[in-house]
């Protein structure tokens, strides 16, 4: 018994590291993505190449699973990871627009698909009883990197030029392949489950009203985080006029309570409290300071430092608590409910930049914030309808 809880140990370490360089390669370029695509489009058209990257990332995830179960989980890693070099590479060097939407595109998939896979690793090395904690110390290293990465961005960024960013993204990987070569192939495999896609979703929807709230919470968040993503670095740019150097500075602090926050909340979750009243409180938080965002329109720095960062305090306890709680009423094996619950950002990814394109017809920019707010409210609805674990 103690071998195989050293074993496990050992196992989450590996993957803690693994997911922070991962994270770290992903993040680099993910708030320059959406300015570095408006010189090759058009800034209302941004969202709509999000949109088709989300649609081809949830088409690809009903192939995952044959995948998975025919190749395993350390092949198919390394052979996503390999498809995302290549990628991130050809944002860097190529010139032709069609070209360079495509390799988004293909990386946008990518990156889902690997972080996927790193969830039913971790998860083969989780136990119940644990779960807040071990997601708590996970999500802590993956936004460690977030933290990092806008200040190393905004360093890196000189005169527009972001095919340094894609550069520096794609040597970071390498560290990946090489942590992965050497110690995923000992991680112990799954005998996944083989409920189609479509099954699980109808047994979801009908069946386990617990999974379907935690879904529907999941899917708000992915829709805060993609609308955040996309249009936060364009409006502090483009209509507050803030440089990157600035903008570098406010994302790190702004991502501050992600690390704080998230492994004391996961250890809280597993002791003493349960999931559903901090995942509230945390949907009050990031509604109201969201909404607030609408109506500041002058450029102070502290001013907009304070407010994203409180924005970022209710996400951190809504992400925290709803991973700790979707991975306690799962197993490892259960990989079809997996890839439903994965699936809420890139549908997010669809419905959100749709949503805002049209939006910006009839209301200005900002007001876009405001709107945002108020979907958080509405996800009270389904936090206080979950049924708590503690």
């Amino acid at each position: 018994m103690e071998k195989q809880l050293e074993t496990k140990s050992s196992g989450a370490f590996v993957i803690y590291l693994l997911g922070f360089l991962f994270a770290l390669h992903a993040t680099l370029p993910v708030y320059i993505n959406s300015s570095f695509l408006s010189l090759i489009s058009t800034e209302r058209f941004v969202g709509i190449i999000y949109s088709i990257g989300s649609i081809a990332t949830i088409l690809s995830f009903f192939t995952v699973p044959s995948i998975l179960r025919k190749f395993g989980g350390y092949r198919a890693f390394v052979a996503f990871t390999l498809l995302e070099l290549g990628s991130i590479l050809a944002l860097a060097f190529l010139k032709s627009p069609p070209l360079l939407i495509f390799f988004f595109i293909t990386s946008f998939i990518s990156i889902a698909i690997i972080g996927f896979i790193i969830d039913l690793f971790l998860e083969s090395v989780s136990s119940d009883n644990k779960t807040g904690k071990i997601r708590g110390l996970f999500l802590t290293s993956v936004n460690s990197a977030w933290i990092v990465s806008p200040l190393i961005t905004s360093l890196i960024l000189t005169n527009a030029d972001y095919w340094k960013v894609y550069i520096s993204a794609a040597v970071l990987l390498l560290p990946v392949l090489f942590i992965a070569k050497n110690n995923l192939k000992k991680l112990k495999s799954q005998d996944y489950d083989k409920t189609p896609l479509i099954r699980t979703i109808k047994d979801i929807w009908s069946n386990n009203k617990n999974i379907k709230n935690i879904f529907i919470i999941s899917f708000l968040m992915q829709f805060f985080f993609s609308w955040m993503v996309i249009y936060t670095p364009l409006y502090l740019r483009n209509h507050i006029l803030f440089d990157w150097k600035q903008i570098g500075i406010l994302f790190s602090v702004m991502l501050l309570p992600y690390v704080l926050t998230e492994l004391p909340l996961g250890k809280i979750a597993d002791d003493k409290l349960g999931e559903k009243e901090i995942m509230s409180i945390g949907l009050i938080i990031v509604a109201i300071s969201t909404g607030i965002i609408s109506f500041i329109s002058n450029g102070n720095f502290f001013l907009w430092m304070a407010i994203l960062f409180i924005t970022r305090i209710g996400a951190s306890m809504v992400e925290i608590m709803s991973e700790t709680y979707f991975f306690k009423q799962i197993s490892a094996s259960q990989m079809p409910i997996l890839s439903v619950f994965r699936t809420t950002r890139p549908l997010a990814y669809i419905i959100a930049p749709i949503a805002a394109t049209i939006l910006f017809s009839f209301i200005e920019f900002k007001f876009i914030f405001m709107i945002l707010g108020f979907l958080m409210f509405y996800g009270l609805r389904f936090s206080l309808a979950l049924r708590d674990t503690k």
